[in-house]
């Protein structure tokens, strides 16, 4: 059994994290996130478990730390907010291109510029659509509660491994700093040297034995062909990730002739709007992605049937309601309804937009 705790957002993926038997965070402090950084620290996980804990001079040094310790087959892991996460683009598709595993936090914060330190969804692009250079993608997770804050630790380091590819948690202000009951693991212990050698020793770049190549850790290929077969390689994969690790969650759809499409604190908020506008006779669903990237694109499209229309409920100027969109087609009317800057909208203020724009409109 794991042990309960009241925990926020933030110091429940940094204990998930030591629990995990992470090797190494590597971060540097960013409202509304800190906390990550302030409890490793605080925690002492190289006393606990043999993890290392460094603040870097720059959140450019953080995340080519990071692709530093994944190149050996190490499991690493860190945070920011978005500012700092803009500053991690390159390496985040240096980590893509090398095929490197690795677990990321997005604590989204307002924007766009340093905007402000208040909760936000408008990093949704730049994770979903890889906000770096080139044709990459990121197995982007979406949590709702401080549970799932926990619980996505463990299950994206078993996605990034399984891929060899960087994984994204994108949460935001609010549940990072809200706090819940959460039910945290049982401690693992870290990989030894020799399960590293068992598990990563076809690609990690841990030592040549005799009886094969060298491992060689790079996103560089100036040959163009093998470059692009390289390309080809990527996207074999991303088709993999498309058919196997879609996630969401369903509220209330089987009657419904409505649905809010919602994630992360979005989520929690449009439930409450489900409630209200069953009260006043108004049938209303919810779809909640979990998985950002791979987007529930079929799921999506067969509950769009059944429905006269869909709002996407999002803390931006609308960025998901292009994926929605793209999902169901032209059959169908979505609308979008968002306040950002910072503003987290209201059960009240969703229904409003819900009856406005999509049963009235």
């Amino acid at each position: 059994m794991g042990e309960l705790k009241l925990m926020k957002g933030n110091e429940a993926i940094a204990e998930a994290a030591i629990r995990e038997g992470v090797d190494a965070y590597f971060g540097y402090p960013i409202t509304p996130q800190s906390e990550v950084i302030e409890y490793l620290m605080m925690e002492r996980p190289e006393e606990r478990t043999g993890m290392a804990v460094l603040q870097a001079e720059s959140e450019l040094a953080a995340i080519n730390m990071v692709y530093g310790a994944a190149s050996v087959g190490k499991k690493v892991f860190s945070s920011s907010s978005s500012p700092g996460m803009s500053l991690y683009q390159e390496g985040i598709s240096y980590l893509a291109g090398a095929e490197l595993p690795c677990v990321l936090a997005n604590i989204v914060r307002g924007g766009p510029g340093l905007g402000t330190i208040q909760p936000s969804q408008a990093d949704y692009f730049q994770s979903v659509k890889g906000g770096g250079h080139g044709d990459y993608k990121l197995l982007t997770l979406a949590p709702a509660s401080v549970q799932e804050m926990a619980d996505f630790i463990e299950l994206g380091f078993e996605i990034a491994f399984k891929y060899r590819n960087p994984v994204m948690i994108l949460s935001d202000g609010m549940i990072g700093q809200m706090m819940e009951k959460v039910e945290l693991k049982d401690q693992k212990p870290r990989w030894t040297a020799e399960e590293i050698k068992e598990l990563n020793g076809t690609w990690a770049a841990i030592g040549k034995p005799e009886h094969r190549e060298r491992n060689i850790i790079t996103s560089l290929d100036l040959d163009s062909a093998k470059q692009e077969k390289h390309n080809h390689h990527l996207q074999s994969k991303y088709r993999q990730m498309e058919e196997e690790e879609v996630r969401y969650e369903l509220f209330d759809t089987e009657d419904a002739e409505y649905l809010i499409v919602a994630y992360g604190s979005s989520a929690r908020i449009a439930q409450k709007t489900i409630f209200l506008a069953r009260q006043k006779g108004i049938k209303v669903g919810l779809l909640r992605p979990i998985t950002l990237y791979p987007f529930p694109k079929k799921p999506l499209a067969e509950l769009a049937r059944q429905m006269k229309g869909i709002l996407s409920v999002e803390m931006s100027a609308g960025q998901m309601i292009e994926d929605i969109k793209l999902s169901v087609g032209c059959d169908i009317k979505v609308e979008h309804f968002g306040r950002y800057g910072g503003i987290i909208h209201s059960p009240d203020e969703v229904l409003e937009a819900l009856e406005q724009k999509i049963i009235g409109g």
